[in-house]
């Protein structure tokens, strides 16, 4: 069996903290209600949890708005129970993942609260202060992502503070050395807590153009997953991405490295694949991963499935290791975006793809985006557009199912939760789920546990397998001993045969049916597939005489 690295072997699965597992009875998720929960992840089969922010926070954009960067939320619990967590964790198996948040902190954080109190205060460049132009409007033209211009006026002391994000979210200065040293004591300090790794939020973001140069005009539509409105009207290249932020990861990456067999995945929106591949190194030296988010802005058909894929390969540098997500806490769910049957389809794309898979919480039960009503929207980019209901992150945050009832088993009965629950309470939740063999966390923890088992699924190669119908993908999956596994999904509501040499000798291990394991593929590589369906097939093995 390979050496490689948990990383690359394992599933990561997201946890939104605030919507797992209410353990106090405040309606609000929290650390100690998912220590409460670990045994259900051993039981799933993920090899790894990355847990979003559980810092202390006024709670401006839903806890990445951090005020102390190396404590836990009393609303969420302590270190205490922290540590609690990552030991038991590990006890049963499971990498701890933890979110951080090196471009922002809150602007109830101390450095920030000393740094606006003057403009000689030692902490002054810790943050990204101009003046004005000479009619006083902002220092240059850039605009965020949630609308409006990246730059407010402090009438303290006359001069403008950088944002990328909410005007609670003052942009911190990495060019000074006093902050490059202070954010990598934090990584520190929760890697002497026992963390295994950091999803490092808008790794992409933390150096800007030295000079605060203008962006220039967008020269055509947009190359993000989704409409942002104006801030799809410029190019984003210098409040972003500027090449001195590989320095950095070079640097975290050392640190990293110094503790052993610990990771780095960055949130980096950027769909230029050759300029997505520069934050691996140049050696290899940077982030471990870089997200990659193809997936959620792409047509949903299999041409455009394929293309994606191949593309990523070709983009990939020789040695490091890529990785797939179909949803996290900012986007829509599998679900509502692409109906029931292709969901179950998607996660198995997801699950046998090349490269680390992220499952947010959730997806294994085929949770769906739920209404929210306007008096109980809690997402400030909503409350700030409400005018773009699309904008709103909530519909996908909503608690966690674990059995039917009123409040799913997330809080106890008669506490509000502090999101909607929704509805299909009574068949998408994981009590009635793992009595049903067909169902989608059936089939979920079937293709976790093949991935487990299989050298090929875990750490081969990828290929794709020509002469499929145009709304067919298949793939072949071999590692280097020789272990192979083949995947053929159907884009299609109708059905389609399939006739792949590939495939002659294979049994079907899994279909997102679940309903025909050991079916065998003749050895004309012939297999029918119903609509909208997805199989795993691997060689069959010759029973010993």
């Amino acid at each position: 069996m390979s050496t490689a690295p948990w990383w690359q072997r394992g599933t990561i699965y997201q946890i939104y903290p605030r919507s797992f597992q209410d353990s106090s009875g405040d309606g609000i998720g929290d650390l100690a209600g998912i220590v409460a929960r670990l045994d259900y992840l051993a039981w799933l089969g993920v090899d790894a949890i990355w847990i979003s922010p559980f810092y202390p926070s006024p709670l401006a954009d839903g806890g990445y708005d951090v005020s102390d960067f190396v404590d836990v939320d009393p609303r969420l619990g302590d270190l205490d129970t922290f540590d609690a967590l990552v030991a038991r964790a590990h006890a049963l198996g499971i990498a701890v993942v933890i979110d951080i948040v090196p471009n922002h902190s809150s602007d109830e954080h101390p450095w920030f609260v000393e740094s606006r109190s003057s403009r000689d205060n030692p902490r002054r460049d810790w943050y990204v202060w101009r003046d004005g132009r000479p009619d006083g409007s902002p220092p240059n033209n850039w605009l965020r992502v949630w609308g409006g211009p990246t730059w407010t006026l402090d009438p303290r002391t006359g001069q403008y503070y950088l944002h990328l994000f909410h005007a609670k979210q003052p942009d911190l200065n990495w060019r000074h050395p006093g902050v490059k040293a202070a954010m990598l004591d934090v990584f520190r300090f929760w890697l002497e807590r026992g963390v295994d790794g950091f999803r490092i939020d808008v790794a992409h973001a933390i150096m800007k153009d030295p000079e605060l140069r203008d962006n220039p005009p967008a020269e055509g539509p947009s190359r993000m997953h989704r409409e942002f409105g104006d801030f799809d009207t410029q190019l984003h290249v210098h409040d972003r991405g500027h090449p001195d932020l590989h320095a950095v990861y070079r640097e975290v990456r050392v640190l990293l490295d110094s503790y052993g067999d610990r990771m780095a995945v960055g949130e980096i929106h950027e769909f230029e694949w050759d300029r997505w591949a520069r934050y691996y190194g140049l050696h290899l030296d940077e982030l471990h991963m870089p997200f990659n988010f193809g997936l959620l802005g792409i047509p949903w058909t299999a041409a455009a499935v394929r293309e994606l894929v191949d593309s990523i390969e070709r983009a990939v540098p020789p040695g490091a290791w890529p990785n797939w997500v179909l949803g996290n806490h900012d986007e829509p769910r599998i679900a509502s975006r692409l109906g029931e049957a292709q969901a179950r389809a998607a996660v198995m794309l997801l699950l046998t793809l090349r490269g680390t898979p992220t499952l947010y919480y959730g997806e294994e039960l085929g949770m769906r985006d739920v209404a929210i009503p306007p008096e109980r929207i809690q997402d400030p980019w909503a409350l700030l557009n409400p005018d773009r209901p699309a904008l709103n992150r909530d519909p996908a945050r909503t608690p966690m199912r674990w059995s039917a009832g009123e409040s799913a088993g997330f809080c106890p009965p008669g506490v509000e939760p502090w999101l909607p629950v929704g509805g299909e309470v009574e068949s998408i939740n994981v009590e009635a789920q793992r009595r049903d063999p067909r169902s989608m966390l059936a089939l979920t923890r079937a293709l976790l546990a093949a991935r487990r088992q299989s050298e090929a699924l875990s750490l081969g190669a990828y290929a794709p397998l020509e002469g499929t119908a145009p709304e067919v993908h298949a793939f072949e999956r071999t590692a280097a001993g020789g272990a192979r596994a083949a995947v053929v999904l159907s884009f299609s509501p109708d059905e389609r045969l399939v006739s792949l040499p590939a495939l002659a000798g294979h049994i079907v291990a899994v279909s997102t049916f679940m309903d025909r394991t050991s079916e065998r593929v003749g050895e004309d590589g012939r297999l029918s597939l119903r609509p909208h369906e997805g199989c795993l097939l691997v060689p069959d093995t010759p029973r010993p005489r």
